[in-house]
C-alpha cells in the first residue's frame, strides 16, 4: 500500500511521528495483529540514497526536505545569537539524519530519574534489559549488550591514526580508556558505537518500521501534518490532519501517541488546548486542560567545536573533492566499506571537568576533519576536530506557540548557558581538549590550534569563545516531563495527566537530559512503552555492575 493513501478513518492506535519512538511503537503494538495501527509523518518517505551512506550525514541533515530547519530565538548567553536546531522530518525521523552515535547514558542518570523525581519505574536496572533487546551488537551479547535485537550496533572501525592518537593520548592525559562507553565502563576515551548495519544507516526505520509495514493491520501516511488533537470529556478521540490538501478527522479507538519529539509534541498539545492556559488564550486557542508543563523544561546539551591544524595529510580534507567522493561512492556501492561507511565522529569520550562532578559532566566526539561553512559549502581543511558537550546544564528554556496556525514553527528559548556553572564546565572542557591534544601520541600531527585559538588563554577568553561558537548539541528533550509534581505532563507511562487515551512518548517525556545521545535512551523508552500500552510485563531487571569511580 502507498504510504499516501488512509485506507479508513478509524484504527485502534494513531501513532503521531515516525521517529526514533514512532517507529519502535509501530512495530510492537502492530506485532499483535488485532491491532490496527496508523502512523502519521509530516515529512516524506526515507528513501534519499544519502540516509544509508553513513558519510552522507552532512548533506542529509542540511537537506531543508528532511529537516524541520528550526531555529531558536536570541539566546542571550550566546551574544544574542539565533541558534540552528535541525531535527528529522522524514521517516525514521531525526534517526535517518543524525551522526548516528549510539550511546545509552550513564546508568547514574536514569538511577536518578528514579531517585530525584520519584520515578522508581526508571531506574537503569529496568532500562537495561530494553536496551539490550532493542539491539545487535557487533561487540557480541554479554551481560550488557544484545545480540539479537533490531537495532544494528556497530563499533568504529574506520582506520585513520588520528583515531589511535586520540584513544592513547587520553590514556596519556590520566582521562581514561574505555573498551566499552555503553557496557562495564562509562568513562574515558574511547571508539564509539554508531547505529549501522552492512555499512549502511541503520535507522529507527530501518530496524524496526520498514519490516513492520509488510503487515496488513499496519499503515502508514507521509507528507501529513496533524493540526490537532480532538479532545471530547476530557478523553482523545480523534486527530485532524491535512493529508492530501484536505482535512479529515481520524478516530482512534485505543490511544493516541504523541512521538513528534521536544519541539513537535508539545507544540501539538498546545494547538490542541492541553497546556498553560493563559498562554493558549493569549493564541486565541481555547484551553481544554490547564496543564502548565508542556513547553518547559526544555533542554539540550551546549557544544563548542575546538579544531588544531594537523602537520601530516591524514585527514579527510580531500573527501569533498570530486574523483575523492566518486572513489569512495564506488567502494561503498561495491564493498559497503571504505570513508563512504564512516560516520566520521567514531571516537569520542566520557570525561570529567572538575573533581567535584560525580561521574562524566563532559562528552568528546572526534573526527579527523575540520569543517568550515562558506557560503553555503562545506570546506574541510586539513585539521581535526573536538566537539565538546556540556552533559548535565542546570539551565533550561522552553517551547511557546507563534499562533493557533499549525503551520508556523513555535518559538524556541533554550537559554543555553544562562547558568554561570554550565558556562564554566564548558571552559574546563575546552581545557581538557587542549590536555589531551598536548600529549605525546599527537606529536606527530599537532599543529596550530585554530579554535579556540591560542590567544584564548584565560577563563574569561575561553569564555568569550564558547559564548561565540557554542551551538545545539542536536539533543533537545524535556519539554512533556515525566513525573507526578506540578509541572510533570506525563506519568511514569506516559499518560498524560488529566487527559485518557493519551500519550506522549518521545525525548519531550525525559524529565531530565541523560549525558550522551539521545537516539539510544529514546528506542529504549518506546520499547518500554509499549509494554505498558498492551499490559504487557516489563522485561525482568538486570542488575550489571558497572565501574564507577568515587
Amino acid at each position: 500500500m502507498e504510504p499516501n493513501i488512509l485506507v479508513k478513518q478509524s484504527y485502534d492506535y494513531v501513532i503521531i511521528g515516525a521517529g526514533s519512538a514512532g517507529c519502535v511503537l509501530a512495530n510492537k503494538l502492530s506485532a499483535d495483529g488485532s491491532n490496527s495501527v496508523l502512523v502519521v509523518e509530516a515529512g516524506p518517505m526515507d528513501r534519499n540514497l544519502m540516509i544509508q551512506v553513513p558519510a552522507g550525514v552532512y548533506y542529509i541533515y542540511r537537506n531543508s526536505k528532511l529537516n524541520w530547519n528550526y531555529r531558536s530565538e536570541p539566546e542571550g548567553s550566546l551574544n544574542n545569537r539565533l541558534i540552528d536546531a535541525p531535527r528529522g522530518k522524514v521517516v525514521g525521523g531525526s534517526s535517518s539524519i543524525n551522526s548516528m552515535v549510539y550511546m545509552r547514558g550513564h546508568p547514574l542518570d536514569y538511577d536518578r530519574w528514579a531517585n530525584e523525581h520519584g520515578l522508581g519505574e526508571w531506574d537503569y536496572a529496568k532500562c537495561l534489559p530494553y536496551f539490550k533487546s532493542g539491539e545487535t551488537s557487533d561487540r557480541g551479547a554479554d551481560a550488557w549488550r544484545g545480540g539479537d535485537g533490531p537495532l544494528g550496533v556497530c563499533r568504529g572501525s574506520f582506520n585513520n591514526p588520528l583515531y589511535d592518537a586520540f584513544e592513547l593520548a587520553g590514556t596519556q592525559a590520566g582521562q581514561g580508556h574505555s573498551e566499552d562507553l555503553n557496557g562495564y565502563k562509562p568513562e574515558g576515551v574511547a571508539r564509539l558505537d554508531a547505529t549501522k548495519k552492512n555499512g549502511r544507516r541503520c535507522s529507527a526505520a530501518m530496524a524496526h518500521l520498514h519490516p513492520a509495514l509488510k503487515r496488513k493491520n499496519l499503515e502508514l501516511i507521509t507528507n501529513t501534518l496533524v493540526n490537532r488533537l480532538v479532545v471530547r470529556d476530557q478523553k482523545a478521540q480523534a486527530v485532524e490532519i491535512t493529508h492530501q490538501g484536505q482535512n479529515q478527522i481520524v478516530n482512534a479507538n485505543k490511544e493516541i501517541i504523541l512521538c513528534g519529539g521536544a519541539i513537535n509534541s508539545p507544540q501539538l498539545l498546545m494547538l490542541s488546548g492541553i497546556g498553560p492556559a493563559d498562554h493558549l488564550q493569549s493564541h486565541g486557542v481555547e484551553c481544554e486542560l490547564d496543564l502548565p508543563g508542556v513547553g518547559k523544561n526544555l533542554q539540550d546539551h551546549a557544544t563548542v567545536v575546538t579544531k588544531w591544524a594537523c602537520k601530516q595529510p591524514v585527514t579527510i580534507h580531500r573527501s569533498t573533492q570530486p574523483l575523492e567522493q566518486m572513489k569512495a561512492g564506488i567502494q561503498w556501492m561495491l564493498t559497503r566499506s571504505g570513508l563512504a561507511a564512516s560516520n566520521v565522529w567514531e571516537a569520542g569520550g566520557l570525561i570529567r571537568g572538575n573533581d567535584t562532578v560525580s561521574y562524566p559532566n563532559l562528552q568528546y566526539h572526534f573526527g579527523p576533519l575540520g569543517a568550515e561553512e562558506i557560503g553555503g559549502e562545506l570546506i574541510l581543511g586539513q585539521a581535526f576536530s573536538i566537539h565538546i558537550d556540556q552533559l548535565r546544564p542546570r539551565s533550561s528554556g522552553q517551547v511557546l506557540l507563534r499562533s493557533s496556525d499549525p503551520r508556523e514553527k513555535p518559538a524556541l528559548h533554550f537559554n543555553y548557558l544562562s547558568q554561570a556553572d554550565d558556562l564554566q564546565q564548558l571552559v574546563e572542557g575546552v581545557r581538557k581538549a587542549r590536555e589531551l591534544v598536548a600529549q605525546p601520541a599527537f606529536d606527530a600531527y599537532r599543529g596550530e590550534e585554530l579554535v579556540p585559538g591560542p590567544l584564548a588563554k584565560t577563563d574569561r577568553e575561553i569564555a568569550d569563545i564558547v559564548r561565540q561558537f557554542a551551538e545545539t548539541g542536536y539533543h533537545p528533550c524535556g519539554t512533556c516531563k515525566m513525573g507526578s509534581g506540578s509541572d510533570a505532563v506525563v506519568d511514569s507511562e506516559f499518560r498524560v495527566h488529566g487527559v485518557e487515551a493519551l500519550r506522549v512518548v518521545d525525548a519531550s517525556a525525559m524529565p531530565r537530559i541523560i549525558s550522551a545521545n539521545l537516539n539510544a535512551p529514546v528506542q529504549m523508552m518506546a520499547a518500554r512503552a509499549a509494554d505498558f500500552i498492551l499490559g504487557k510485563p516489563q522485561l525482568p531487571e538486570i542488575k550489571a555492575n558497572f565501574h564507577f569511580l568515587l
